[in-house]
């Protein structure tokens, strides 16, 4: 599959090796343009390349950039990504950390719908819930009790089983977890963010959510 991935830091960069490493062809991207990747190009064997090459050969795009960058992306990818793309948002909103406060979400909005509005084009929520660590070294086979799993959130089914199966591949049990409109329970401090449950449970904690888990984090975060 020609999977790209727009972003290089740790989950970006991990993820491009898990995926290279299980015979996808991967091209990854950043702002500062493909020489600043040729030391991760050579460990991952992902192809570095420019973000409109990224886009335009993308059949799976991955999103793994501050939400800071993601205003900027939306023309690139309006104008080069595929009409049946998927595309993954894998971002987390920390205002006042490493992001700047965005209005329209601190005012209620869904990340991903922000998200979605800014790239102009549907998305799939996932993986957002698991650290870079875990995505690095916590895979299991299929079928292990102890394998992690990740809601995996959207509106098109087809595209949410597409994630779910690289995800699989990648040792993780991804799980439809709805629509784009109720990702908020898979937001940072919720139950299922970063506890690396496996299935059954990850069910249950994406159940007991309340939306009051991702303000008090970010208000704990911003301290």
């Amino acid at each position: 599959m020609d999977i790209s991935i727009i972003g290089s830091g740790s989950i970006g960069g991990t993820l491009a090796g898990q995926l290279a490493h299980r015979g996808h062809t991967v091209r990854i991207a950043n702002s500062r343009g493909p020489a600043s990747l040729t030391q991760l190009a050579d460990r991952t064997g992902a192809t570095a390349v420019e973000t409109t090459e990224a886009t335009e050969r993308a059949s799976v795009l991955f999103v793994c950039v501050p939400m800071g960058a993601l205003p900027g992306l939306g023309a690139t990818v309006d104008e080069h990504l595929p009409a049946d793309a998927v595309i993954v948002d894998t971002s987390n909103y920390v205002p006042g950390l490493r992001d700047q406060h965005i209005a329209a979400i601190d005012d209620g909005l869904v990340e991903s719908r922000w998200v979605a509005q800014q790239l102009g084009r549907p998305v799939i929520k996932a993986l957002n819930t698991v650290g870079a660590a875990s995505l690095s070294s916590g895979g299991r086979p299929h079928g292990d009790p102890l394998r992690i799993a990740a809601p995996v959130s959207g509106a098109d089914p087809v595209a949410k089983q597409t994630v779910i199966a690289l995800l699989d591949e990648i040792g993780f049990d991804g799980f439809d977890a709805g629509d784009l409109e109720s990702s908020w329970r898979q937001g940072p401090g919720t139950p299922v963010y970063t506890t690396d449950l496996p299935l059954d449970q990850a069910r249950r904690a994406l159940d007991k959510a309340v939306r009051g888990d991702t303000t008090a984090w970010r208000e704990h975060m911003a301290r």
